[in-house]
């Protein structure tokens, strides 16, 4: 990660540019999954568990995209 930054730019606006970066990047995320160990078994739970929440959220758009 990144953060072009001029002479004038104050920390707070550096240091919040960068963690909007590292959020969006997804990179936080990981780590905090990362940090401990995960059973195979426990990561196929979660992957299908974040599968069946995106389908959900997708029907419900489609659903409400054509009312």
């Amino acid at each position: 990660m990144q953060v072009t930054l001029s002479e004038t730019d104050r920390l707070e606006f550096v240091l919040k540019k960068f963690r909007r970066q590292i959020a969006k990047s997804g990179l936080f995320q990981d780590m905090k999954r990362k940090r401990f160990y995960e059973a195979p078994g426990a990561q196929r739970r979660r992957k299908e568990k974040a599968a069946a929440r995106r389908k959900a959220k997708t029907a419900h758009r489609r659903e409400h995209q054509y009312q």
